[in-house]
């Protein structure tokens, strides 16, 4: 992890030490109801808090407030009642996104209160705030001996001990199981019997966890960009992660080779990825304030896929190429939340024997990926949590959910962060309904497609599921495109 992603992991937490305690005392029940009043930072927004136990098995052991943030319903008469909404992460705060203006269409903010909340541990929701030293600390997450292996997971050891001595017992308690009863929580105070939800990404999981542990509580759930959590083993998290990346690589490839406009149309894309991923390797790509390594140089690729930003792209193998600076994606700088190894550890057990173990997994991931070589965040995520001194109180394990209404999935057949085949299975083991976009990029919600949002919107409204089997078409990505174009994506989806 570079320095400057580094340090924008302390703002991130710094930002949110305005967080506090509840004055609740120990033991009380979450609040029955929820003190709305205007945000500060944000026009015609509400902001209010929701008081949740620490440990949710033992309510007394002190509480925490969650943040809350809610747009009304811009027609009170046509209401339905509140949607909640997670954009993922782990670490992405919904209510920040919500007093950004993060919201569905037109026909889901005129009938539904938008409320965003921060996750425990996130934003305003006491975040997980972790030493400056720690936190800069060398971290080779892509260790080529022996030595550096037991350097990265020294790293994440002091880390992790970190983040707990400056959190406090709450790291402990950030996983996904503890998540959805929070979202209980919020539900019960924003007065719904039901819960109606959209989680993309990262909140996928926590929609999937909710219709499994409160089936009967459930309104309409939709899931975007799905995780699969009964991936059993390292090899299937990273490998499946790798393969998707490197389809969306084939595809950008295909796209400048029919796009006029890219920047390398008419050129032998392949052959410069493998130029510069050697230049990475030696330590000679990018500007000499600013070199790239391989997991820098292959997570600033994949960037480009979230949108997809091909056009951005294209000019950013160009300027690597003639040395010059690189061209960021106009989704901006995809930074890891101050929670992640906190949450994403305390989710998934991802073991590796040592570096030899490593190494194999690495050659192996190479072989199936001659582009990318790995998934940027397959590696990272399963790199930051060896040698984590937590918990794993959520582990994987194949969903089960019984007596819930229809659900919703959506996911892009070709997607960076959560395979078209994770998907596939979450959906068939929770028994909703997937609707496939055949397209690219991360959120299938919010590629500009008429048919994704009329089917979602629908179904938020009525109840109503597609057939199953319903894909919609490919809307080919513009040359040159921002986070701005059609419904705005969240600022930090990771998964």
């Amino acid at each position: 992890m570079g320095l400057g992603r580094k340090l924008a992991l302390v703002a991130t937490a710094a930002a949110a030490v305005a967080a506090t305690l509840s004055g609740v005392p120990a033991g009380a029940a979450p609040d029955g109801g929820i003190a709305w009043k205007p945000c500060p930072t944000g026009k015609d927004v509400d902001c209010g808090t929701v008081t949740v136990p620490i440990d949710w098995d033992h309510p007394d052991h002190g509480t925490i407030q969650l943040a809350l943030a809610r747009r009304r319903a811009t027609d009170p008469s046509a209401r339905i009642g509140s949607i909640l909404m997670d954009p993922g992460g782990p670490g992405g705060a919904g209510a920040g996104e919500v007093q950004d203006g993060w919201s569905l269409s037109p026909q889901i903010t005129r009938r539904f209160d938008t409320v965003g909340f921060d996750p425990r541990g996130v934003g305003q929701s006491n975040p997980v705030r972790c030493g400056l030293t720690e936190v800069t600390a060398p971290d080779p997450q892509l260790p080529k001996n022996a030595s550096e292996y037991e350097q990265l997971t020294a790293y994440n050891r002091a880390l992790g001990a970190s983040c707990a001595k400056n959190t406090g017992p709450l790291t402990g308690f950030v996983d996904t199981k503890s998540v959805v009863r929070d979202m209980d929580a919020i539900r019960a105070a924003l007065g719904e019997a039901k819960l109606t939800y959209y989680g993309v990404s990262y909140g996928s999981l926590m929609g999937q966890q909710y219709a499994e542990t409160y089936p009967d509580r459930v309104r309409a759930l939709v899931l975007d960009s799905n995780m699969d959590h009964s991936l059993r083993t390292t090899w299937e998290f990273l490998s499946t992660e790798t393969v998707s990346s490197q389809e969306l690589f084939e595809q950008f490839a295909s796209w400048c080779g029919r796009t006029a406009s890219c920047a390398l149309h008419g050129q032998d894309v392949h052959a410069l990825m493998a130029k510069l991923y050697a230049r990475a390797e030696s330590g000679d790509l990018g500007t000499p304030d600013d070199r790239l390594d391989p997991v820098a140089f292959v997570n600033l690729v994949s960037q480009n896929f979230y949108g997809p930003t091909w056009g951005q792209l294209a000019t950013t193998m160009v300027n690597l190429r003639d040395g010059k600076p690189a061209q960021p994606s106009a989704f901006g700088d995809i930074t890891v939340p101050s929670a992640f190894g906190s949450i994403f550890c305390s989710d998934w057990k991802l073991p590796v024997s040592g570096y030899g173990e490593l190494e194999t997994y690495r050659r192996a991931l190479a072989a199936m990926a001659p582009d990318m070589r790995f998934s940027p965040l397959g590696w990272t995520s399963t790199a930051s949590c060896l040698g984590w001194p937590g918990q794993v109180r959520n582990p994987q394990h194949r969903l089960s959910v019984h007596g819930a209404p229809p659900l919703l999935t959506l996911n892009s057949r070709y997607d960076p962060a959560t395979p078209y085949q994770w998907a596939q299975r979450a959906a068939r083991q929770s028994g909703a309904t997937l609707l496939t976009y055949d397209g690219w990029g991360h959120g299938a919600y919010f590629k500009n497609s008429d048919c994704v949002t009329k089917a979602t919107d629908d179904y938020l409204i009525s109840g109503t599921v597609p057939p199953k089997g319903t894909h919609c078409a490919a809307v080919e990505p513009k040359a040159q495109q921002s986070r701005m174009d059609g419904p705005m994506m969240p600022r930090t989806t990771l998964f």
